[in-house]
């Protein structure tokens, strides 16, 4: 949320070590949402209401600039993984812009499952508010199916639940860290939670504990039933559309008022064995920001790092109409491989070659498809139109690299379909890492024969956008020889048409200030 000045961040946090456990709210705070100063954890258990743990919610902003927050709180370890109530909190001191210090009023908990299911009843969202009540809704589930429960309040103390969910699926188990939010059908500009209106859908977005991805649909709110209702141009479930087809969960969006744009963070966890996190001393990082907004189609929502980020931008390297071969390999020297923003428009000479898009991909689970050709289709397999792309985090003789890639397939329709992959199989020498291979179609007309993609590289993760933000793929990656100033950055072009680097921007990036 943003108040009095600041950008602040609760995120769910274990003070005694780097593995899950002992949660509690910690809390930064930023200017920039890129340099972060860490504050004292904002809520701790200390009450019979949240005694095994602090777990996930959401704060909302009340009239008269006053911040609360509602959290799950624990109070029995049993049932498993515990039981959970709704909290709230308020600050101490609503003039300290830091907001240093939380009160837990002793009416908690304000929301208890009645017939819900106890130990999976968690992750409050942000409210909003309409015809005299404010609105929250929690994640749970009954037996497989998800279900999001809305709850109604007029003073955000006495709550109420609705006759109805406010959204349900069926075979879609329990839903975590629900979202749900408007967004404009005109321009790029972001919307206060609470905005009604014509030119306005709405965005339902859950994590899904079985999976571990975040999925979302576009659709409509239907104000008299109080319920969502998601559009038909897209997958509502595991096959449906993903903010991010990788290392990528736990999201939550906001408004942000100053600038007047939708936010959305999201949690990347570790890909290494729990005995190197401790090793490490930490686990689990936030990936950069990212605006996001309604596609000008109204099926999908596009996503760009937050422009706060360029403010890192150091050395600078430009390429421009450099043709790629099958079988180069270009490095981009100049810059640290390590740290690097990287940015690329690719030309295709032409389409004639693409490899037919194999009839039998189709009794892949329709989740993942897009995966399973990555898999078998890596950036060593040659192709007709592709694979080209990035070798990022690279090692000097490619013992190590993750690529990052297009390829392009020809359907029996004579149409083409753009595949993105992000490939962690091959990017370090260690054997006990999970090195999975990512993969997600763009929505893109060819017609021009361009494809663009922007990669933020950094140390262990690589964040891959393409198309200015139609699909994107973020990779956790621990290479052993590819660190510090022995990484390198390389375009390649492993097909049979030639390849023009359009033009290409590449930047060192300077190390962010976390105090």
């Amino acid at each position: 949320m943003y108040y009095k000045g600041f950008y602040h961040l609760f995120y769910q946090y274990n003070p005694k070590g780097a593995v899950w456990g002992n949660i509690v709210w910690a809390h930064s705070v930023s200017k920039d949402m890129i340099n972060w100063i860490s504050l004292e954890p904002a809520i701790v258990p200390s009450k019979s209401f949240d005694k095994y743990g602090c777990w996930s919610g959401s704060a909302t902003i009340l009239p008269g600039n006053k911040p609360v927050i509602i959290y799950t709180g624990i109070i029995n370890k049993k049932p498993e993984p515990g039981h959970q109530v709704q909290n709230y909190a308020i600050p101490a001191n609503y003039s300290d812009p830091y907001l240093r210090k939380w009160i837990k009023p002793d009416n908690n908990p304000i929301i208890k499952p009645t017939h819900e299911n106890v130990s999976s009843f968690r992750d409050p969202t942000t409210a909003w508010f309409n015809n005299g009540h404010w609105k929250i809704i929690i994640g749970s589930k009954r037996n497989r199916r998800g279900i999001a429960y809305l709850y109604r309040s007029r003073d955000f103390v006495k709550w109420t639940k609705a006759q109805h969910p406010f959204h349900t699926k069926r075979d879609t188990g329990m839903w975590e860290c629900p979202d749900f939010y408007p967004v404009s059908t005109r321009g790029t500009n972001g919307l206060d939670t609470s905005t009604l209106g014509k030119d306005v859908k709405y965005v339902f977005k859950v994590s899904l504990d079985m999976t571990r991805y975040d999925y979302y649909t576009i659709g409509k709110y239907d104000l008299f039933y109080d319920e969502y209702v998601p559009g038909n141009t897209s997958v509502d479930g595991w096959a449906g559309l993903r903010y991010d087809y990788g290392n990528f969960y736990a999201s939550k969006a906001f408004f942000d008022p100053v600038q007047k744009r939708r936010i959305l963070m999201g949690w990347a966890n570790e890909s290494s064995t729990s005995n190197e996190d401790i090793a490490k001393g930490w686990a689990g990082i936030h990936l950069i920001p990212r605006k996001v907004w309604l596609d000008p189609s109204g099926h999908k929502l596009l996503q760009w790092p937050i422009r706060e980020l360029e403010n890192l931008r150091g050395q600078k390297v430009h390429l421009s109409n450099v043709e790629i071969n099958k079988g180069d390999t270009i490095e981009i020297k100049g810059i640290t491989a390590v740290q690097a923003d990287v940015e690329v428009s690719f030309t295709i000479s032409s389409l004639d070659k693409a490899e037919p898009y194999d009839e039998k991909w189709t009794k892949f689970p329709p989740e993942d498809v897009a995966k399973s050709i990555c898999g078998i289709r890596g950036a060593t397999i040659q192709g007709g139109v592709g694979p080209f792309g990035f070798l990022t985090l690279a090692s000097s003789k490619l013992q190590e690299y993750t690529p990052v890639f297009f390829r392009v397939f020809k359907t029996a329709d004579k149409k083409h379909k753009v595949l993105l992959c992000s490939d962690a199989t091959p990017s370090s020498l260690n054997q006990n890492e999970y090195k999975p291979s990512f993969g997600g179609f763009v929505d893109v007309d060819l017609a021009e024969k361009k494809l663009s993609l922007r990669s933020l590289i950094d140390h262990s993760v690589v964040e891959s956008f393409a198309e200015g933000g139609k699909t994107v793929i973020s990779s956790r990656v621990y290479p052993t020889l590819a660190i510090a100033e022995n990484a390198h950055l390389y375009v390649f072009n492993n097909g049979s048409e030639i390849i023009t680097i359009e033009s290409l921007d590449a930047w060192s990036m300077k190390t962010a200030h976390v105090n």
